[in-house]
């Protein structure tokens, strides 16, 4: 998948959930999600702004998947 969308926070912490991740802690604008075998990110939660491709990329990766994988799970 050459085309990566642009998503809000919201939508990321959606499949963050339906993974099964858990939100652990929040500081300011920053949600950590974590899952039970140990895999967890840093989601940033700004209003009107949304997750670049690039950074849908890189929080894919620090939970262990392809952005594609990521994305079917939406």
């Amino acid at each position: 998948m050459a085309d990566v969308p642009v998503l809000n926070a919201t939508e990321v912490i959606g499949i963050l959930l339906r993974l099964g991740s858990r939100k652990v802690r929040r500081k300011g604008p920053h949600r950590q999600y974590r899952h039970a075998d140990g895999r967890g990110t840093t989601v940033r939660v700004h209003q009107g702004r949304d997750i670049s491709p690039i950074l849908l990329r890189a929080i894919a990766a620090e939970i262990g998947m392809r952005v594609e994988e990521f994305l079917h799970h939406r």
